[in-house]
């Protein structure tokens, strides 16, 4: 008789004990709000944007030094140095400052890119994105985030992380590095290169035998830089 109570009174504790298996202790709960982004940036469009239905984009992030809330400083390297010096390109130009004491956060370019998209004539697969120094690393590391909207990267005196590649393996790579930067080792961008081609791409390496961390100089001077940007188009991500 005492056997049958104290079956009894198990059963009863153990019905009342909450089933895990049912996981009825955790509601399932969604998150959805939508994070400003404030950015000011350079525009540039081709002197005949209205005779094309769309045109190549070219985002280039600026270095360390550029950061702030002074849009001329933008202007000091690289394609918005030499659109301001008078040269003219076949392409949209989109350069973005960064904030002071921040770095190039991937969320924030992704939405600058979507609203430039949404309000002029852009051919997404021809969109190529270029940084120097920590735009160097902003490259690489946007082309993380979201590798399935590039043509094409030009990452100079930058670095990453190798495991990265993976995702953006298929994307047309030419990166440059000055051989005796001591700012950001040749190394960085060696080990990005080598993790790429590990995974089947095939990226392009050009290094200064003389060059310090200035690399970007004779890269953004050279017409063959532009021609190559050009010529990519956007490849499907590699499954």
């Amino acid at each position: 008789m005492h056997r049958i109570l104290l079956m009894l009174l198990c059963a009863a504790v153990l019905g009342s004990v909450p089933s895990f298996a049912d996981d009825a202790a955790q509601t399932p709960k969604r998150l959805s709000v939508q994070i400003p982004v404030e950015m000011d940036y350079l525009l540039y469009l081709p002197k005949d944007y209205d005779s094309k239905e769309s045109w190549p984009l070219v985002l280039f992030l600026h270095g360390s030094g550029e950061r702030g809330s002074d849009l001329e400083l933008v202007k000091k390297h690289g394609p918005p140095k030499l659109i301001s010096e008078g040269k003219e390109f076949p392409f949209i130009v989109i350069s973005p400052q960064c904030r002071k004491n921040a770095s190039w956060e991937p969320n924030e370019l992704t939405a600058l890119l979507d609203d430039v998209i949404k309000t002029h004539k852009v051919d997404q697969d021809r969109i190529c994105v270029t940084g120097l120094s920590m735009g160097g690393f902003g490259t690489w590391r946007l082309a993380a985030y979201t590798p399935e909207r590039f043509a094409a990267l030009a990452p100079i005196c930058g670095g990453g992380e190798p495991y990265w590649a993976s995702r953006f393996a298929h994307v047309a790579t030419w990166a440059f590095h000055g051989a005796k930067d001591e700012g950001v080792p040749l190394r960085r961008t060696e080990e990005m290169i080598e993790a790429m081609q590990k995974k089947d791409g095939t990226p392009k390496l050009t290094v200064y035998p003389e060059a310090g961390h200035d690399s970007w100089t004779e890269t953004y001077n050279n017409p063959e830089f532009y021609e190559w940007l050009l010529a990519q188009k956007r490849k499907p991500v590699a499954e």
